[in-house]
């Protein structure tokens, strides 16, 4: 399956030419570090581009101080300081010393961005390198971000889903474990206490999403006299894809998105059928390869911000309330907020979400889904996708179809590989009755096939609820026509030339929460691309 970056073993010596240190030369200045200097300060903003001329530098372990990774992370002449954060200017995830009197070309990161969008051949060997470097980072278990007890708080585990499908590396450990016990002496941390640290001794207080955005330079501060030529609400693939043709037409755009770059196709485990992908890739991947591409145009994101409400200004432009209360501005909107699974009227659901009860399955998820009998409610292709994945942790996948058959709303190609797994059972005209547990699921009770008996039991501590499709447009209010579902309406039902555009002129709807789309990763990316012409006439006329 396509991963998310090349190996970093193939990157580490791809340099830079003779022509693109020269351009350096000429936006940039020659500065002069002392070994033990240090370059970037973990947490520190990615506000500078650092290519060595000559000596040493070391990227550093940000538990124990020394030099990072197993065969260490060490960089010479020819190459360069940083990581995917540089482009969105967020901050950095290792702290980066000198280890010898080096010799820097130093380019502020504005005039380096305007760079690379001026010689594409150097912004190409800049964006992989820093790709694959962030691949690394995940793939390692040395991050700066550590959780304590994921496995018994759901608080913890909300803020390991944030940070995983936000491609925020991060390791755990078990309450138990003789480090968590050196770790409390050195913080003064409660014994046997669930927490999150930063680097080797910063407690995160009431750790949530949204700090642990702030701590890794997420969750962007938004001048609201600023306005953008486009504001993007939601990034799902019909918003990245706005947002990658959006910054390569010049345009000024900012993708606010309330969870996770990915939205729900970003929970998906494996994608088959999308072009250009023929061994198949994770939802999660796709988008943050989109994610990246928009970033290299000059597209920014700010993560966790949830929309709450829309105002039209006298002067035309829009602007948007987050749950800040916060406000953004635009000359144009795209709305592309998605849909998420609905919530099945089941007692104690709630109390159940995060302690057994889900709506994605991501390697996140599969953690909990050993040793135990998995649950899946849905009939669509992302219930399919996860009881292919999960069947590879759980001990059996019971897959509950309301209807008696899953042609109507799943790909054949997967229900054929479901009905052909001795680890997935499909159980047709079932549900979920009721809900067990004390403070974590521990089984639930199924009624309806006719074959099963109505107060059947299966033992699980893992529920994925993937059924129905709920519009995130509920912040609209009355501004925006919808159909009695909420779905946004557009194009001929609201009069409209463009089947992308509102009821409101200059606001358009794509993806999954337009009424009549097609509820597929490609129909959205399509809508995405497509949109941002009639976004640019907006923007044009609004200028004349």
């Amino acid at each position: 399956m396509e991963s998310l970056a090349d190996d970093l073993r193939t990157m580490v010596r791809t340099p830079l030419t003779e022509d693109h240190v020269a351009r350096l030369r000429d936006v940039g200045r020659e500065m002069r570090y002392a070994a033990g200097d240090t370059l970037v300060d973990l947490g520190g903003p990615m506000d500078r581009f650092f290519y060595l001329l000559d000596g040493e530098a070391e990227a550093v372990d940000p538990v124990t101080g020394g030099r990072y990774g197993e065969n260490g992370a060490s960089l010479g002449p020819g190459q360069f300081v940083g990581d995917i954060s540089f482009l969105t200017g967020g901050n950095s995830m290792l702290e980066m010393r000198v280890v010898q009197d080096s010799r820097f070309l130093v380019v502020d990161r504005q005039p380096m961005l305007d760079l690379m969008s001026q010689v594409p051949e150097m912004s190409d060997i800049v964006v992989t390198v820093f790709a694959a470097r962030r691949r690394r980072l995940l793939e390692s278990n040395d991050a700066s971000l550590t959780l304590i007890g994921m496995d018994r708080d759901r608080n913890i585990r909300a803020i390991a889903a944030f940070a995983g499908r936000n491609r925020i590396p991060f390791r755990t450990l078990d309450i138990d474990d003789q480090e968590v016990g050196e770790i409390a002496q050195v913080c003064s941390l409660a014994p046997k206490h669930p927490a999150v640290l930063f680097g080797r001794d910063q407690v995160i207080e009431d750790p949530t999403p949204k700090k642990i955005a702030r701590l890794f330079g997420m969750d962007l501060d938004l001048d609201e006299d600023v306005a953008h030529d486009v504001l993007i609400v939601g990034g799902g693939p019909g918003g990245i894809a706005a947002a990658v043709y959006a910054g390569a037409e010049g345009l000024s755009a900012l993708v606010v998105e309330d969870s996770t770059i990915g939205g729900q196709a970003g929970t998906s485990s494996r994608i088959e059928n999308y072009m250009g992908f023929p061994t198949g890739i994770s939802g999660a991947d796709l988008c943050w390869r989109g994610e990246v591409q928009a970033m290299k145009f000059g597209t920014r994101f700010a993560v966790p911000r949830r929309a709450t409400a829309l105002t039209r200004e006298e002067d035309g432009t829009f602007c948007v309330t987050l749950d800040d209360y916060t406000r953004t501005c635009a000359r144009a909107l795209v709305i592309a907020t998605g849909v998420q699974y609905r919530r099945m009227p089941l007692d104690r659901l709630e109390e159940m979400e995060g302690a057994g009860v889900y709506y994605a399955a991501t390697d996140i998820e599969a953690r909990f889904c050993r040793n135990t009998e998995v649950v899946i409610i849905g009939g669509g292709n992302s219930a399919g996708q996860a009881a292919m994945f999960l069947s590879r942790y759980g001990t059996m996948v019971h897959l509950l179809v309301r209807g008696d058959s899953l042609a109507a709303s799943m790909s054949s190609y997967l229900s054929e590989r479901l009905e052909a797994s001795d680890r997935i059972r499909i159980r047709y005209n079932t549900e979920v009755a009721e809900l067990l547990g004390d403070d974590h699921l521990s089984a639930v009770k199924l009624k309806g096939d006719g074959v099963t008996p109505d107060d059947e039991e299966v033992a699980t501590r893992a529920l994925f609820i993937m059924v129905g499709a709920a519009p995130n447009t509920d912040w609209l209010d009355d501004q925006i026509a919808c159909d009695g579902k909420g779905f946004v309406l557009t194009g001929d039902a609201v009069g409209m030339d463009s089947p992308y555009a509102t009821s409101l002129p200059g606001v358009f709807a794509v993806g999954d929460v337009r009424a009549g789309s097609v509820k597929r990763v490609a129909s959205s990316v399509g809508e995405g691309s497509v949109v941002i012409s009639k976004v640019w006439e907006h923007v044009a006329a609004t200028q004349e």
